[in-house]
């Protein structure tokens, strides 16, 4: 069933309205019709289950059937610190972490960042990014839709994550055994998690000293180097297996 986002002042108690580039791809990308179903969400993990009860030239109406809280968002958020990477390897990223489960993603400027955003292109960048995570939602029946924040350095990113956040983790080549990993992983029991993701090239060792005393946990992912697209989605991936619930 086709899922779509609106803002939650659409929404009444019978109805809702749903506007702007989606009423073009359900009227004429999808030809969809009156009486045909949909799920609504209002990105804050509530779905709505309705019934087109018509389709206009700039909006569609459709009828609420039922309502319920999305079942597809982990209990533990997770917010991903993403050192700032090369070309579009931050698409692939948000992306694929959308898909993850992430909460949040945060992109990092560290002493190995190489990108680096002017203000104009900034915010284009970001509304870029918004938009992939937003089709990502969407195609991952997610009950939100994960923000990609601003820009940090990373002394920023430390502090929010240190003040906001239960725990926090940085994979480092240099760090414990992965049972140690292991260890610390399964015994987490923690309403939100922040990760950090080196750049290509990694982190400086003084970042990871700096990351240590706001209380980030060095981790390890195993033997093998990993690719800064590859490192973030792994841990993500063992976060979400260890998070999910029945």
């Amino acid at each position: 069933m086709y899922r779509f986002f609106v803002d939650s002042r659409q929404i009444s108690e019978k109805e809702i309205i749903i506007l702007g580039d989606d009423v073009n791809h359900i009227k004429n990308v999808l030809r969809m019709e009156k009486g045909e179903c949909l799920v609504i969400c209002n990105g804050q993990g509530e779905d709505y289950y309705c019934i087109i009860d018509s389709v206009e030239n700039d909006r569609v109406i459709a009828l609420i059937q039922e309502k319920t809280i999305s079942e597809t968002e982990l209990k533990t958020k997770i917010y991903l610190f993403q050192g700032m990477p090369k070309k579009d390897k931050m698409e692939l990223i948000i992306q694929k972490s959308v898909e993850l489960g992430v909460q949040e993603i945060i992109p990092v400027i560290t002493q190995r960042t190489i990108i680096k955003l002017e203000p104009k292109k900034e915010i284009k960048k970001i509304e870029r990014w918004n938009a992939i995570s937003l089709s990502a939602a969407k195609q991952a029946k997610r009950g939100i839709i994960p923000k990609v924040s601003n820009t940090m350095s990373f002394n920023e990113a430390l502090t929010f994550a240190s003040k906001e956040l239960d725990a926090v983790l940085i994979p480092y080549e240099k760090a414990n055994n992965i049972s140690v990993t292991k260890s610390i992983i399964e015994s987490m029991k923690v309403n939100s998690v922040g990760i950090f993701i080196g750049p290509e090239g990694g982190f400086e060792e003084e970042e990871i000293e700096k990351a240590i005393k706001y209380g980030a946990q060095p981790i390890s992912l195993g033997k093998r180097i990993l690719r800064t697209e590859t490192a973030g989605l792994t841990l993500l991936s063992i976060l979400m297996y260890n998070f999910e619930e029945d």
